[in-house]
């Protein structure tokens, strides 16, 4: 196994989304509550293959970045190519990567994907999940996850905070105030700026400068409104796309020149996609809905494609697998692939990454 030199995993999600309500057939009752945060055992892998916390055995100060951009569509990234959008193609290029990772089963929109990516949960209430099936911030929505859930729910921010990890949430749609609600004493620093990326990308490259942050959670959410106004895959959409690229860029042209950021590891993925030549992502069984990249990035971590580093993972091809059987990589991966960056156990009742890590680096 190839171990990342001392690497400060740094978790970064960048997401756009829309005010698009959506309700499950059920839900759970609204019962306030603080999350969890106590340990949970780990269900160990097969033999000879070390989950993520082995990356972080030998570094003394890890920290994890992790990236959703909202919206982003792996047809897009083919079609825009290595020329147009050379920040995402490094990413894909130089890290443990694959353009056919899935969102949530139940739902293809963005504040159910992004809890999810949080609490490595999934989003049906009533199965364990996390309960929160709308996409806005309108009055009487539940205040928190918790509400939303009707139990207890830890998160990314709570588990890495009951560590002793510093955190941060960037994020370019208000609605992200519930994760703030929902885990106010695991987020050290919240700055939410609605629509405007560049400023927040600015604000997120200083801070990882000036603070060391355990993980660092990202929302960008630009290409997602220019699918619902001038449609996916048009020329806006694209555009788009190549803007967000250009801020990447900035965050990769920091940890390339400033030593602060030699062991800087960033996740990338995204909360959803977007079906060509309309201005709707709300279909869970359209494929260009539901089929999302999923990339990490750093030193010490392997070129290579993530199923051929995971065979216990499946790749999904052009299909939507339910949550039984043999699994996809998964949006909900994030937060314990991240907290595993840092050398620690998973979110407490989380799904999604416990059972099986998700490997990045290939074995010796």
């Amino acid at each position: 196994m190839v171990l990342v030199r001392s690497i400060t995993s740094v978790v970064l999600v960048a997401v756009l989304g829309t005010a698009l309500p959506i309700v499950l057939p059920v839900l759970a009752p609204v019962v306030a509550g603080p999350a969890a945060t106590a340990a949970q055992p780990v269900v160990p892998m097969s033999p000879g293959r070390p989950d993520s916390r082995v990356l972080a055995a030998d570094r003394p100060d890890p920290q994890v970045l992790a990236l959703s951009i909202d919206a982003l569509m792996p047809r897009a990234v083919r079609r825009l190519g290595r020329d147009r959008a050379p920040s995402l193609w490094r990413l894909l290029d130089e890290g443990a990567s694959t353009l056919e990772a899935r969102t949530q089963v139940e739902l293809t929109v963005t504040l159910p994907n992004h809890t999810s990516m949080v609490t490595g949960r999934r989003i049906r209430a009533s199965r364990g999940g996390h309960g929160v099936t709308w996409n806005d911030d309108a009055p009487g929505r539940p205040p928190t996850v918790q509400a939303a859930a009707g139990h207890d729910v830890a998160s990314l921010f709570s588990t890495a905070h009951a560590a002793g990890q510093s955190t941060a949430l960037f994020a370019t749609k208000t609605k992200f105030s519930l994760f703030q609600r929902s885990w106010p004493d695991g987020l050290d620093r919240v700055t939410i700026k609605e629509e405007k990326d560049a400023v927040v990308v600015r604000k997120v490259v200083r801070d990882l400068l000036r603070r060391d942050r355990g993980v660092t959670f990202v929302h960008l959410g630009a290409a997602d409104k220019a699918g619902h106004t001038k449609g996916f895959m048009s020329r806006g959409y694209l555009r788009a796309v190549r803007r967000l690229d250009g801020l990447l860029g900035t965050i990769l042209d920091a940890a390339d020149t400033d030593s602060r950021l030699d062991d800087l590891t960033i996740i990338l993925t995204a909360d959803h996609g977007g079906v060509p030549g309309t201005r709707d992502h709300g279909d869970a069984r359209a494929l260009d809905d539901y089929r999302v990249p999923f990339t990490v990035w750093g030193p010490g971590i392997s070129p290579a494609d993530l199923y051929d580093l995971n065979p216990g993972y499946r790749d999904p091809g052009r299909s939507r697998p339910g949550l039984k059987g043999k699994q996809p990589v998964r949006n909900g991966d994030v937060a314990n692939l991240a907290l595993g960056l840092l050398g620690l156990d998973p979110v407490p009742g989380s799904r999604f990454g416990v059972r099986r890590s998700l490997l990045v680096t290939a074995a010796d």
